[in-house]
């Protein structure tokens, strides 16, 4: 894990919002090279708004790596997680990652998996 990465993940876990949305997006720019560091990370967090932060970085990555967590997170309770874990995989866009929310979907036909958790659609 980088210094680079650490401090931004510290500046996300701050309780200032500016210096929390700073680290945040500084961590959005090191994602992809971070993805297993970022999937420890939301192993081990335990404040929601954090693990919905770090599971929307995990996506954003876009590497197959998160495929696991993603598919996990898209059986979760909690709608905010399930939610950013439709859009990690629809941003994926892996057979797989395309199968798991097809899947999900046909079993929970309520819920829209084209939607991202912001109510934009997903790229």
């Amino acid at each position: 894990m980088s210094n680079e990465f650490r401090r931004a993940l510290q500046q996300m876990r701050r309780r200032d919002p500016q210096t929390a949305e700073d680290g945040f997006h500084r961590l959005r720019e090191l994602a992809s090279e971070h993805v297993e560091d970022l999937i420890t990370e939301f192993h081990t967090e335990t404040e929601h708004g954090t693990r919905c932060w770090l599971l929307e970085l995990i996506g954003d990555a876009k590497s197959e790596l998160a495929l696991p967590l993603l598919t996990a997170e898209l059986h979760n309770d909690d709608e905010s997680l399930r939610d950013w874990a439709i859009r990690g995989l629809l941003l994926l866009d892996t057979p797989e990652a395309r199968r798991q929310v097809w899947q999900w979907h046909q079993n929970n036909p309520g819920h829209s998996p084209d939607r991202s958790p912001t109510g934009r659609r997903a790229p």
